[in-house]
């Protein structure tokens, strides 16, 4: 199999990072794949060759902003550690990267195409369905280790990670609300935490 070249990386990586700018600043439709291409300083046929058409190159941006965001939340599951301290390590990652700006606004790019162009962004979003982001991870681990109650560890995830999203991500995808006051990051997650233990542990923590 051919190995694209290092100048091909850098191409790419380029064209990524204009479209992530361009999308988060002008939405799907009104972003112009020739400033994509200006601002990566590549011609727009080098980005064509990457990406067939701006739908591929959209769903690519926002796979790699989403898969950025979950590779920073990788905790290895420690048994010798508690469940309760592991989890809300978890979740202060979580609540950094739902902090971020750029990852809020090409979310909300993201989320309007879900609901106006919903045949565009279904793929997309099945794509990172299939990816096992590391919460999911860390909880499958515990389950192994007895510490977990069995069940679908994707499901315990979402009732999570959900209860950080209403505070942390849809006020200010949905209504432009400001990033969730530091100071209330710690009794949100001891919260969250506390009652994810009561119904999933197995045994006092």
């Amino acid at each position: 199999m051919h190995t694209p070249t290092r100048l091909t990386d850098r191409k790419r990586s380029a064209i990524l990072a204009a479209a992530a700018e361009q999308f988060r600043a002008h939405g799907y439709e009104a972003a112009s794949v020739d400033n994509i291409a200006a601002l990566a300083g590549v011609s727009k046929r080098t980005v064509y060759n990457h990406f067939p058409s701006k739908e591929e190159l959209f769903g690519e941006t926002v796979m790699q902003m989403f898969q950025a965001s979950a590779g920073l939340l990788e905790l290895p599951y420690a048994r010798e550690r508690g469940l309760g301290e592991q989890l809300s390590e978890l979740l202060a990652q979580k609540l950094r990267t739902l902090a971020d700006p750029d990852f809020l606004a090409l979310a909300r790019v993201a989320i309007g195409e879900a609901i106006h162009a919903p045949e565009r962004a279904l793929p997309v979003l099945c794509r990172l369905g299939e990816r096992e982001e590391g919460v999911v991870s860390w909880i499958r681990a515990a389950q192994a280790d007895g510490r977990l109650k069995p069940g679908d560890p994707l499901f315990a995830a979402n009732l999570l990670q959900g209860q950080i999203k209403t505070f942390a991500f849809w006020p200010q995808i949905a209504m432009g609300a400001p990033p969730l006051p530091p100071e209330q990051h710690k009794p949100l997650i001891e919260a969250a935490v506390a009652m994810f233990l009561s119904y999933f542990a197995t045994a006092k923590d």
